[in-house]
């Protein structure tokens, strides 16, 4: 087990807890995963109580909300091993197993293997947290526009099939809990001005 002790503090990297007056003692890694490790935090309270907060730590992940050449949300159900549920989701992947330097290469790459798209263009939105309580893992969203779909390509294991919806249907989705997965759901909510505009930009289109 790895584990880095700290003196006046000066490691610690919350600078938020450090100017409440929380102190970090010690920090221990007792479990690393090539897609996560498992973090121990050694605290002393402003109370003076000392204790451990222990949650994991992953690599940044990219998550994408795509929008078809016709205009239509690209979704996809796959069946998810951990929860054994069928489940609505966009496009999404972590970046342990990515060397790259631009995130948006591995936005290109999911697109790819998931729902076997290739878009034109591709906007960074924002970031966010999916479980701040539990663990540290950044998201980071793009809208991808102009999406072109052939065959997708697969994990070993992974069960996708590949749904274009309309616009008002994936938000509609999106916000009565058919989209169960938080991430999903969140990230075609955070789009939607842009992708109410995509759509009333291809209904104007097609007349």
């Amino acid at each position: 087990m790895q584990v880095i002790p700290t003196h006046n503090n000066v490691n610690m990297d919350k600078p938020n807890a450090r100017r409440n007056g929380w102190e970090l003692l010690r920090t221990e890694y007792p479990y690393t995963h090539q897609m996560f490790r498992i973090r121990a935090d050694w605290l002393r309270w402003p109370d003076g109580v000392e204790r451990s907060f222990t949650y994991w730590e992953a690599k940044p992940v990219v998550i994408v909300g795509p929008v078809s050449t016709a205009g239509e949300v690209v979704l996809f159900r796959q069946v998810r091993y951990i929860v054994d549920e069928w489940l609505w989701e966009v496009p999404a992947g972590g970046s342990h197993d990515f060397e790259g330097d631009d995130l948006m290469e591995l936005v290109r790459r999911e697109l790819h293997e998931e729902i076997g798209g290739e878009a034109e263009a591709i906007e960074h939105i924002g970031t966010f947290h999916p479980m701040p309580g539990a663990g540290y893992k950044l998201f980071y969203l793009y809208l991808a526009t102009g999406v072109r779909l052939e065959k997708n390509h697969p994990e070993p294991g992974e069960l996708i099939e590949v749904h274009p919806v309309p616009v008002e249907r994936a938000l509609e989705m999106a916000r009565n809990g058919e989209i169960a997965g938080a991430p999903s759901a969140y990230a075609l909510l955070r789009c939607e001005p842009q992708l109410r505009a995509l759509a009333a930009a291809a209904k104007r289109a097609n007349g």
